[in-house]
């Protein structure tokens, strides 16, 4: 399997309001690095994975709604809990989405996977990987039921 990575970082404020969460509960900020792995099973034409730098593009436009925001007030995550595994998946379905659409390049439709990983400190990450197949409704909505 032959993989490529882009990385981009992103700081945010949320809440987590739920007692499971305990300090984190209240509002916090949080800085996450974010990777995002694309792989697939043989190389493209031009011997590459996917088209880098329309990845880092990709990755960039999608979290810069995101980005110094207070994730509770977004519209998007209304009554969700933004945990780390969360926001994994909400970029992954960005990522995929767009891969599907062609953004990446057109060779990035035949990707066998994508993985992300939210990083919080160098102690602690999280990381949601799946296939890209098929369209997906949006951002964190999964795919769509076929």
């Amino acid at each position: 399997m032959y993989a490529v990575e882009v990385r981009e970082r992103i700081m945010v404020a949320h809440s987590l309001p739920d007692p499971f969460f305990g300090p984190a509960q209240g509002m916090h900020g949080a800085t996450f690095v974010v990777d995002v792995a694309f792989l697939r099973e043989t190389l493209t034409s031009q011997n590459v994975v996917v088209d880098i730098g329309a990845a880092l593009e990709v990755l960039k436009a999608t979290l810069k709604p995101l980005a110094y925001q207070n994730l509770d007030a977004l519209p998007q995550f209304k009554g969700k809990l933004t945990t780390t595994e969360f926001l994994c998946r909400y970029v992954f379905d960005a990522m995929a989405k767009a891969a599907g659409e062609g953004a990446l390049g057109e060779d990035a439709r035949t990707l066998a996977k994508i993985r992300v990983t939210l990083s919080e400190t160098d102690l602690a990450r999280a990381w949601f990987e799946g296939p890209v197949e098929g369209p997906v409704e949006g951002p964190g909505e999964g795919p769509v039921p076929g």
